[in-house]
């Protein structure tokens, strides 16, 4: 894709110089995490309102020029990579519009990072609980597109769950003005959700309200060793059943994922003494400080009772909880820090159905290639398991590589046979957008096609990402 200099210099013409990146300060916006997809582009602008960014999306679009959004460029199915169409990032959109403690909501624009967000709540004793591992980087803009997950989806739902309104600016540069604070709106079509999980191909999410929540007081985290994955579900049912809908977080952690770790951040120790296939990190919370310790020894006392915990131990303070969670966000960059090649599935089922799930799915993964080595964690608490594959120890990578594509579909045509989702928080991209078109109902593949179409005609936003036109 190549675009005439005339072009690219009328999308320059609309904005402030500062807008425009550098050539030699390209190269972040072309690398993504994984590496997979390398990435070009003639031009990068960074817009530092809405207002700038709506003037170029109108150029772009008069000249048919195609725009790749990017966030934190922290996404793993190659979202945000260009090849040859203009980026536009909001790394510059950085405002903090308004934040509201006594209505629980803030105002913020895209480029302000989620660990920003955080700080920006708990500055009035409010709780925004989006948390990823990346948040230290990934905007607001990107984790919305992507309708991200994280830690605490159990109790908070997903990215989607915590918007109350949003402004985006379209592909042909008008900008939709959503940003209410309401909680009831009944007036017609809620046009926000086409923008989150919409991963950029229908326009560009400049600003959102989002949810704030009461701010904790009291945390508890506890890291227990469970004898398999069944006793696990019975685990996560007993304790939100008994903690009074006080539990936060529920990380399932496969015992490879945790030798992985442990191998690769020597600095970092083992919990527990007792070795199993399987280990919990559960986090309680409460807005009564001293409430919860009582509470979850109870339900720990009656789990170890009924054999569904063989040993684990409780935080006694924030930096013991600290290092507890380091184990379970350490477990991306282990296998990056592999050498081998890595297949990273990204999958949900109904929570009764996890235990199947590894089961049938290491099975098939064992049968292909007996000296693969599978990493499973995720957050069991919504059914949401990262099925990594990490190719043999001293094996053919080349030979392993070829194969990824054939296990990533072998592992989903487990993940569907047991009514689940090929993609649970990661997005689609451009690594499962064929995989997809095989997976979802025809109807509601038609019904995508038409939104698409509909706010993009000239298949301008993001194009080959998500959907295939």
């Amino acid at each position: 894709m190549a675009y005439d200099d005339r072009d690219l210099s009328a999308l320059r013409d609309v904005c402030d110089p500062k807008a425009v990146v550098p050539e030699d300060q390209h190269a972040p916006f072309l690398e993504e995490w994984r590496g997979r997809w390398p990435g070009q582009t003639p031009l990068i602008l960074a817009p530092s309102s809405t207002a700038e960014l709506s003037q170029i999306m109108s150029a772009a679009y008069e000249r048919d020029i195609a725009i790749v959004p990017q966030g934190g460029n922290t996404g793993l199915v190659g979202g945000g990579v260009a090849r040859g169409e203009v980026i536009i990032t909001t790394k510059r959109l950085r405002a903090v519009r308004n934040i509201s403690a006594e209505g629980f909501t803030m105002t913020l624009e895209a480029g302000v990072t989620l660990a920003e967000a955080q700080g920006h709540a708990a500055d009035v004793d409010r709780l925004f609980p989006l948390s990823i591992g990346a948040e230290g980087t990934a905007n607001i803009g990107g984790v919305l597109s992507t309708n991200a997950g994280g830690v605490h989806v159990l109790r908070y739902g997903n990215a989607r769950d915590l918007v109350l309104g949003l402004e985006a600016v379209l592909p042909d540069g008008r900008i939709w003005n959503g940003l209410n604070a309401l909680r009831k709106n009944n007036t017609g079509y809620d046009l926000k959700h086409l923008f989150m999980g919409g991963e950029g191909t229908l326009g560009i999410i400049t600003a959102a309200v989002l949810k704030l929540y009461p701010r904790p007081r009291d945390h508890l985290t506890a890291f227990l060793a469970v004898p398999s994955a069944d006793a696990a579900v019975k685990l996560l049912s007993m304790a939100q059943a008994r903690s009074g809908g006080q539990l936060g977080s529920f990380e399932l952690m496969g015992g490879p994922m945790l030798d992985l770790v442990l191998e690769k951040f020597p600095e970092l120790s083992h919990p527990v003494d007792q070795q199993t296939p399987y280990y919990v990190l559960a986090e309680f919370a409460s807005g009564q400080q001293g409430a919860l310790r009582a509470m979850a020894e109870g339900i720990l006392e009656a789990a170890f009772e009924e054999g569904l915990v063989v040993d684990g131990t409780i935080a006694a303070d924030g930096k013991q909880s600290d290092a507890l969670w380091e184990l379970r966000h350490r477990a991306t960059e282990a296998m990056k820090k592999d050498t081998s090649p890595c297949v990273k599935c990204d999958i949900s089922v109904p929570i009764a159905a996890i235990p199947d799930f590894l089961q049938q799915a290491d099975d098939v993964v064992h049968g292909m290639e007996p000296g693969a080595r599978i990493i499973a964690f995720g957050h069991m608490g919504d059914g949401n398991i990262h099925y990594d594959i990490l190719g043999p120890v001293n094996g053919d990578h080349d030979t392993f590589r070829g194969r990824m594509a054939e296990f990533e579909h072998r592992v989903h045509d487990v993940t569907v046979a047991l009514d689940g989702s090929i993609s649970a928080e990661h997005g689609i991209g451009q690594l499962k957008r064929d995989e997809l078109e095989t997976r979802k109902d025809p109807v509601e593949l038609d019904l995508m096609r038409t939104i698409k179409r509909s706010l993009d005609p000239k298949r301008l936003m993001n194009p080959g990402k998500l959907l295939n036109l």
